[in-house]
């Protein structure tokens, strides 16, 4: 499988975890924290305007992974998204840290080195 292909797996694996993430756009935060056990629990530290805030950004940030190279319009949107990915999970991962959540970093972890991956081979080998 060439580079481009892994590219485009990993950027619709990211667009697919930013859209199922939106969900605490209309899911209350009370039920989102109750559904997830402790790893859920931070939303209770964010206002529901935050959250909506939060879930907007990462609307934006699965178009930006996928339309600008799949349309052929500013692809250098891609690895600039990817960077921007790259900081919301930097932000999660720090976050999890400072509330003593280690066990639930893993997985902020992983999506951030995904980033930093399409980040890496769009603006470098398959840009």
């Amino acid at each position: 499988m060439t580079l481009n292909a892994w590219l485009w797996i990993v950027a619709g694996l990211l667009a697919a975890v930013l859209l199922i993430s939106t969900s605490k756009m209309v899911v209350p935060r009370e039920k989102i924290a109750a559904m997830g056990g402790t790893a859920a629990q931070w939303v209770l530290d964010f206002s529901p305007r935050a959250l909506r805030t939060i879930g907007t950004l990462e609307i934006l940030a699965a178009a930006g992974l996928i339309l600008p190279r799949l349309l052929d319009i500013a692809p250098i949107m891609v690895p600039v998204t990817a960077v921007c990915v790259a900081l919301l999970f930097t932000g999660a991962a720090t976050m999890r840290w400072r509330r003593g959540e280690r066990a639930t970093i893993a997985p902020d972890l992983v999506y951030l080195t995904l980033a930093l991956f399409v980040a890496w081979g769009r603006f470098g080998p398959a840009a």
